[in-house]
């Protein structure tokens, strides 16, 4: 035991021993500077510096642009941002493809490779024959329809619709991608969809419209009072069709939504449904 507190007081006197450290002119041999160091103050001091480093480093890659670099970084907002522009991508590749029909048959008009009376020149009466012809089902093709129908007459599996309560049959509200979801503890109590330009919104049950007017956070919104206290609420709409008080069908257009409002905020459309007065998941009774 004396033994071991003999080598930790040797150790620790050998930690402790201070050296100094000079800096002398070569010419003139006189020192211009010097330091007492320890082992301990240096392994002190190394520590101090790459603990100042590291959090230096890491205030710097969070609070600039370099963290959008990091392998795995992904902010909460670019999973909505890429498939908003997905679907402007899509429908502008649709719209390309259209314009370079056109043109194509512009061109061939205009080369003289269209006649003007090649469409004139084609006999109707031929062409209401082969039409006819064309028109009538081949035998397979009865059988098939036939028995086709016949096994999805009695089956319900491809009802895109989910039965609730009372038979309640709740349609979606509109076509698209789902960005965000039902997170009450966020305040988020209902959902967030992005849809194509100037894309359809349907009630989701039969009722009666008790909110229809533009506001400064949500644009244009709309709200729909039905049965068995159920309330639908539409915001981010760029445009109603239905105004307080209208009766409105399970699956009638009501608004329009999509970009086009001058706010990106309203680009992406927002559906709440709410049961006296507590907010309902829409994903536990729509089938999106």
């Amino acid at each position: 035991m004396k033994k071991k507190r003999l080598n930790f007081k040797y150790l620790f006197q050998r930690l402790s021993f201070k050296y100094r450290v000079s800096v002398m002119n070569e010419n003139t041999l006189e020192e211009s500077w010097h330091i007492r160091l320890s082992r301990i103050s240096v392994f002190l001091f190394g520590s101090a510096l790459v603990l100042f480093t590291f959090v230096l480093l890491t205030v710097l890659i969070f609070t600039t642009p370099i963290k959008h670099y990091l392998p795995g970084y992904g902010d909460s907002g670019n999973r909505a941002k890429i498939i908003q522009e997905s679907l402007q991508v899509d429908s502008l590749m649709r719209a390309i493809q259209q314009q370079n029909k056109y043109l194509t048959v512009m061109r061939a008009i205009i080369d003289g490779r269209v006649k003007p009376d090649s469409i004139a020149s084609l006999d109707s009466v031929a062409l209401k024959k082969q039409a006819e012809i064309l028109d009538k089902k081949s035998e397979t093709e009865d059988e098939y329809v036939k028995k086709y129908e016949e096994d999805e007459k009695y089956n319900l599996g491809s009802i895109t619709v989910k039965p609730k309560e009372n038979g309640l049959v709740f349609f979606r509200p509109t076509s698209g991608v789902i960005s965000s979801g039902f997170n009450p503890s966020a305040d988020h109590y209902g959902i967030s969809i992005i849809t194509s330009p100037n894309e359809s919104v349907q009630s989701v049950l039969d009722g009666t419209v008790v909110f229809a007017a533009f506001t400064f956070d949500s644009g244009w919104v709309i709200q729909v009072q039905h049965e068995n206290n159920y309330l639908s609420v539409y915001k981010n709409n760029i445009r109603l069709l239905k105004k307080t008080g209208d009766d409105v069908k399970a699956g009638e257009s009501i608004a329009v939504a999509g970009e086009g409002g001058a706010k990106k905020n309203y680009s992406q459309f927002y559906f709440e449904l709410w049961k006296m007065g507590k907010p309902v998941n829409p994903e536990e009774v729509i089938i999106f």
